[in-house]
């Protein structure tokens, strides 16, 4: 059964490369879907694309293990701010500004916005630094679950996923990628209900009010509205996964390739739903993670404590073959989706922000090409990294969603907003974003513990001091602040004439 169901998703996967390939003919077809994908297909790409496998496999049993059912306000932050909010704040602005100032990456946006063709360099090296480790980190955990569940080894496992990835992917592009995270997102929400079934119905747990005098009898803290960890840890943990969301790439991504306003709103509601029922399932799932055990597994290879055997020997012990084979599409699923967006990303930080700046005369079919060779060179890059599983991309990968939010967002979001933002005000917030992350990441030694109050100091600190910067810097011009607002006020009509006078 487990072959079957593998066969037909890995079929489907491979059709939507083909499909949408005829379709990707120019740069903006292959990144932006020619930016005009329609709701379903945006709110699905930013859903899955948001909640990879990590938060099924350990995320989820570590933190509901620690909070135990106050781990539900992350439920209520990635609900609401990380996909109501994002989509109602950021992507009529970032669509509308990214026409204007005809950019389709986030490093080409800041360098556009604040004139300075320094910044969009050095945005394209942060998500290069981070962003292939990152993946790598993906791969090898997906790898080791296929090791473990369908008894291939890590190798062919990695290899074969790599290879997946690449032909659905460079052959159709965003639209391909869009297009399979729909049917990636079904899988998720009929997975989440079926985990959610079976876990109330085993005999540890034996229903939903039971399980709250059972928690409550574990440790009367686990159901109280903020767990033993403490409320730091616990806004912490909210604050970097979803505020984070706002300064990524790949989340950004699809508020650029959306069809049009009038698409935002009922992708606004789907990605909203989505996110409630993956991170309810999820989390409420690890914070019942104590009825089922002890004490923290212990993994047989390391012989250390690993949260991350939590849920899955919990899907082993107590859901029939159907069901975890579904659990384990499930998590295919989300990380094919995030892996896809994060090989995209990337391979536009070389194509689109560095190629096309030294060799802007290519024609739109040899950028389609290189586009596609950076897909499959990345791609190459991460899988090669996975196997040959150095510590280092586990440290990075532990800290890239806090570094890159971190160094993104102030300048991200103030620069859709503020008129005021200045080039010096987005580059301090951007380095003081940078430099909290890093630094006080490796200072701390890398202590999960600590890793998501400094990422959240380093999206939150930037978006104070970017402003002071900019108060007492020298602002942008007039006429490149009307271009990039689209004002129709009298003075911007009078500067865009006096241009033109001038030109003449």
């Amino acid at each position: 059964m487990k072959g079957i169901f593998l066969t037909l998703f890995i079929g489907f996967l491979l059709f939507s490369g083909l499909y949408c390939m005829r379709r990707a003919k120019t740069l903006n077809d292959f990144f932006l879907g020619g930016r005009t994908v329609g709701p379903w297909l945006s709110a699905f790409a930013y859903g899955t694309t948001y909640f990879s496998a990590v938060i099924f496999i350990g995320y989820a049993g570590k933190v509901g293990w620690g909070f135990g059912l106050s781990a539900l306000w992350i439920v209520v932050g990635n609900t609401l701010l990380g996909s109501l909010l994002a989509w109602w704040v950021l992507a009529k602005r970032t669509r509308q500004m990214t026409v204007r100032l005809n950019t389709m990456t986030m490093p080409q946006f800041l360098g556009a916005r604040y004139q300075s063709p320094s910044l969009k360099i050095f945005a394209a090296l942060i998500i290069f630094v981070f962003m292939i480790p990152y993946s790598a980190s993906v791969y090898m955990g997906l790898s080791y679950l296929f090791e473990r569940v369908f008894e291939i080894p890590y190798t062919y496992a990695a290899v074969a996923m790599a290879v997946l990835t690449a032909m659905y992917l460079v052959t159709g592009g965003y639209r391909a990628v869009a297009l399979t995270d729909v049917v990636q997102g079904t899988v998720m929400i009929f997975g989440v209900f079926t985990l959610i079934y079976y876990v109330l119905g085993a005999p540890q747990v034996g229903g939903f009010m039971p399980a709250i005098s059972k928690l409550a009898a574990v440790d009367p803290r686990l159901v109280a509205p903020v767990g033993p960890p403490g409320f730091i840890p616990i806004a912490s943990l909210v604050i970097l996964t979803s505020l984070g969301t706002w300064g990524l790439p790949q989340m950004v991504q699809k508020f650029y390739a959306i069809k049009d306003e009038a698409a935002i709103k009922p992708a606004a509601v789907v990605a909203t739903l989505f996110a409630l029922v993956i991170t309810t399932g999820a989390y409420f799932t690890g914070s019942l993670t104590r009825l089922f055990f002890e004490k923290v597994p212990v993994d047989a290879v390391t012989g250390k404590p690993n949260p991350d055997l939590m849920i899955p020997q919990i899907m082993m012990n107590n859901l029939p073959e159907w069901a975890v084979t579904l659990i384990l599409l499930l998590v295919l699923s989300a990380s094919m989706s995030t892996l896809a967006s994060l090989v995209l990303v990337s391979s536009s930080s070389v194509t689109i922000d560095l190629i096309q700046g030294i060799c802007p005369t290519l024609s739109e079919k040899q950028n389609v090409r290189l586009m596609r060779v950076f897909c499959a060179l990345f791609i190459a890059l991460s899988v090669g990294l996975a196997l040959a599983k150095p510590t280092i991309i586990l440290s990075l990968m532990a800290i890239s969603w806090g570094t890159v939010a971190g160094a993104f967002l102030a300048p991200y979001l103030l620069g859709l907003y503020w008129r005021g933002a200045t080039t010096k005000g987005a580059w301090i917030g951007a380095l003081t974003g940078l430099t909290i992350s890093v630094i006080f990441s490796f200072y701390f030694k890398l202590d999960a513990g600590k890793i998501p109050l400094v990422g959240s100091l380093a999206m939150l600190v930037p978006l104070a001091v970017m402003p002071l910067v900019s108060l007492v810097t020298e602002p942008l011009p007039e006429d490149h602040l009307c271009k990039v607002f689209g004002d129709s006020a009298p003075r911007c009509t009078m500067l865009v004439k006096n241009k033109k006078v001038e030109q003449l």
